[in-house]
């Protein structure tokens, strides 16, 4: 029998579990042809979600384990750790506060059972305010625009990987992750599926403006060098307005005898090009900063335990299953 891992990443989700178990429950029983494991990955959670976890494992340690990582990491760290210590012939990634519907499984393992490797899920419909679906349509075609890899629109982690992607990724132990564009850079055979986005039942959105630009930022300078590019295509247009004007005013001065307006002229283009150094130079160390966090080479995550015990490594991990 073959089995599935279902990767539920958690951040001060103790008000989901009610749902997420019902949830669970019914994946069981629909879909009874299969060996289900339901590995949480607690983020460093400040509420009782570890404890709720510790739960449901001691009520059903046949399917259920936990993840407790030494702090929060963010949800690209977590799903890092969930690669790492899924047991599963595939891996499906679900959103803990169940948006994602459990009445899409059964179409991604028949995909996948027909030889797709990654069967990912993008959303028909969205509630979520309307400026922020428009500028997430937004960034995935900019990041288009400037990368090769194809990027699926409208699509998150909720998808079906198998073995041969969990492997792929686990390979890829970058600090600051994007793993969206991850799936798309590692390749495979893939299959797309739509499905309707679920309320939110319980508890409310861990990502705040803040952390879904950062997530941005990453995604964009982790697979294209474009920005660079542009700062550099800035720098030689405004030399070349720079000349035109320099032209401009030595023909208006000598055939029309116009005075030259001094210090307006001077304060416009040193403001322009001091804000145009300063973006070359913003963009620059953004791609410095990240050079700089990989450098140290830092492992992406610190396990405080695994299953409630401690010191479990992950190598130790696979030698028990």
């Amino acid at each position: 029998m073959k089995k599935v891992t279902i990767l539920l990443p958690a951040y001060n989700e103790e008000a989901s579990f009610p749902v997420l178990e019902q949830c669970m429950q019914r994946v069981l029983k629909e879909n009874p042809g299969y060996d289900w494991e339901f590995l949480m990955v607690n983020d460093g959670s400040a509420d009782n979600t570890l404890q709720q976890m510790a739960r449901l494992r001691q009520e059903d340690p046949a399917h259920w384990n936990y993840i407790n990582l030494s702090r929060n990491y963010g949800k690209e760290l977590a799903m890092m750790a969930g690669f790492d210590y899924a047991t599963g012939d595939a891996l499906i990634i679900m959103d803990f506060d169940m948006q994602h519907p459990v009445d899409v499984i059964p179409e991604m393992l028949k995909w996948w059972e027909e030889g797709y490797d990654d069967v990912y899920a993008t959303r028909q419909g969205s509630t979520e305010k309307w400026f922020k679906r428009k500028t997430s349509q937004w960034y995935y075609k900019v990041l288009q625009m400037f990368t090769r890899v194809p990027i699926q629109q409208n699509t998150g982690d909720f998808r079906l990987l198998d073995r041969s992607c969990i492997e792929a990724l686990r390979q890829m132990r970058e600090v600051e992750r994007n793993t969206k564009g991850m799936y798309s850079w590692i390749g495979f055979r893939k299959k797309g599926i739509y499905y309707q986005q679920q309320e939110r039942q319980a508890g409310a959105s861990k990502w705040s403006n803040r952390a879904l630009l950062n997530l941005a930022l990453n995604g964009i300078m982790a697979y294209t060098t474009a920005p660079l590019r542009l700062a550099s295509i800035l720098g030689v247009l405004i030399s070349f307005c720079a000349f035109l004007y320099l032209i401009y005013i030595i023909v208006v001065t000598n055939l029309y005898g116009e005075p030259v307006a001094g210090y307006p002229t001077i304060m416009v283009t040193v403001l322009f090009l001091g804000g145009a150094q300063l973006i070359c130079i913003g963009v620059i160390g953004e791609y410095l900063a990240r050079v700089f966090n990989e450098s140290k080479r830092r492992p992406g995550y610190f396990v405080s335990s695994y299953n409630g015990e401690r010191n479990v490594k992950r190598e130790d991990h696979e030698k028990q299953d």
